[in-house]
């Protein structure tokens, strides 16, 4: 079947970016303190030098949020534009309410719809996916995909 001539189709396009990490950094020679390795042999195999190691204070959620705010300066666009926020993450900040859901409080994103996508690595590409698919569709105009992780809460710092 044809598209009607005053179809027009709906693009969605990356239009912000933000990026937070936590404010601790990790050194290979750090882990070496703790297990028996070296920075030589980290790199070799993993190609990691330094790694980010979140507080107490900073969780999944808060970088997060630091990360949206960021996003959202850049695309000069206000919270209360949002209709779709994803937070791909493998260490939530709770199994409920989302992470998703607690980032919509902190931006004062009322409007919005906001869920977790558990995925690991792919996550934030599906989360891509899902939010540029809702935008073609029409459903929403402005999503904020989120990949959050507070990995070095769940790490074996012992096993090498």
């Amino acid at each position: 079947m044809a598209a009607p001539s005053n179809f027009r189709p709906i693009y969605a396009h990356i239009v912000g970016w933000g990026m937070a990490v936590p404010e601790t950094c990790m050194t290979n020679d750090d882990i070496a303190a703790i297990v028996e390795t070296s920075d030589e042999w980290i790199r070799a195999r993993t190609g990691i030098r330094t790694r980010y190691i979140a507080s107490e204070r900073e969780t999944t959620a808060t970088l997060a949020f630091r990360a949206a705010q960021k996003a959202l300066e850049v695309a000069d666009i206000l919270p209360v534009e949002i209709d779709m926020i994803i937070v791909a993450t493998s260490t939530p900040e709770h199994v409920f309410p989302s992470t998703a859901s607690i980032v919509q409080d902190m931006l004062g994103a009322g409007k919005a719809g906001a869920f977790d996508l558990s995925a690991a690595c792919s996550g934030f590409v599906y989360g891509l996916q899902l939010a540029a698919q809702a935008i073609r569709s029409g459903s929403v105009r402005c999503a904020v995909v989120i990949g959050a992780e507070t990995m070095s809460r769940v790490l074996d710092w012992q096993d090498r």
